[in-house]
């Protein structure tokens, strides 16, 4: 993949030059979408955070890096970190074309690669398009849950079938919320907010990606999960484009009203330097997920991805401790508890 060239100001579109001027293809009707939704979500997470583009409020503001490629595409990276409520949080856009070497598609579409395989076919590189919007608040207050979000379109390019990688489109995404203590009223609300989302297009959606969620954010060599969940899916085709654009674009238009509410209650709540050291190791385990079994991460550093875009997800801090087992029936146990054993919420 080219090398990124940063830019002073991000162009109108990072679609490719004939793409751009069909505005009503579902690439360009996607780039605008998780472009305003950006705009949105950066705005709201600054007034929340006590900011002001004019000056007052005192509260940190998101820097902002764009970049393109020479052979098209680019994105936008904002960043906020060191704030009063959010230690980071950052909210990034992409449009990327590029070449995926083997072991990336089996990373990006696992399922359809051992098919191709086990038909006898081997895949070779197969070139590819993405847009996405990507997400990741980390507040400072230990009872202000993590939030993930990510909604992205994909298409391999190949001009013909090529060997074990037939040419495709999908969506994929979700939102998930990964809070160090279990205050069940922030739960609820999350999760139904989910579930309208869901209902809106298939009442058998919220049940299938809330299990797909639980299943996906596991962490396999501690036998948990990262948090809570919410809803996760991927290589989404069964539905047609539109339908599956216009529930794309619902879900990441759901992300400020399950969120912002959860945050305006948990961000001034006291709290001391034991419920600080363990938020820090919950997100040890934030770390641990993201960096050994995310797909997004491994499919970005094995495409030669831009890597602070890639890694923008990983907390300012975090802590590990030899050993650590909270004391049975604790808050931070029943925490542990829950991510160990998923929970149905509503």
């Amino acid at each position: 993949m080219e090398r990124e060239t940063p830019e002073l100001a991000a162009p109108a579109t990072f679609l490719r030059e004939e793409e751009g001027a069909s505005p009503e293809s579902v690439r360009a009707r996607f780039e605008r979408m998780i472009r305003r939704v950006q705009a949105e979500v950066c705005a709201e997470l600054e007034a929340v955070e006590g900011g002001a583009r004019d000056g007052g409020g005192g509260g940190a503001l998101f820097r902002e890096d764009a970049w393109t490629r020479p052979g098209g595409g680019g994105g936008i990276s904002r960043v906020l970190q060191g704030g009063r409520v959010f230690e980071k949080a950052a909210v990034n856009v992409s449009v990327v074309y590029g070449v995926m070497p083997p072991e990336a598609y089996r990373a990006a579409r696992p399922e359809a690669a051992a098919a191709a395989a086990a038909g006898g076919e081997k895949a070779g590189p197969v070139a590819f398009f993405a847009a996405g919007i990507s997400s990741v608040i980390h507040p400072v207050n230990p009872f202000a849950p993590t939030m993930h979000f990510n909604y992205r379109y994909f298409e391999t390019e190949a001009p013909k079938d090529a060997p074990g990688a037939p040419r495709q489109w999908w969506f994929g995404g979700g939102t998930d919320l990964t809070p160090s203590y279990i205050i069940e009223e922030d739960i609820k609300h999350f999760h139904s907010v989910q579930k309208q989302t869901c209902d809106k297009f298939d009442p058998g959606f919220y049940p299938r990606f809330k299990k797909w969620c639980d299943d996906y954010f596991y962490i396999k060599h501690r036998g948990e999960r990262r948090g809570v969940g919410g809803i996760f899916f991927d290589d989404l085709s069964d539905y047609d484009q539109e339908t599956l654009l216009q529930f794309a674009t619902e879900c990441a238009d759901s992300v400020l009203p399950a969120y912002i509410p959860i945050i305006e209650r948990r961000k001034d709540i006291p709290f001391t330097e034991e419920h600080k050291a363990w938020q820090q190791l919950r997100r040890g385990r934030y770390v641990e997920f993201n960096l050994v079994y995310d797909r997004g991460t491994t499919f970005g550093l094995k495409t030669g991805g831009r890597i602070e875009s890639i890694l923008v997800s990983l907390p300012l801090t975090a802590r590990w401790e030899y050993d650590h087992k909270p004391e049975v029936g604790s808050e931070e146990w029943k925490l542990l508890d829950t991510c160990i054993n998923p929970r149905e919420w509503i």
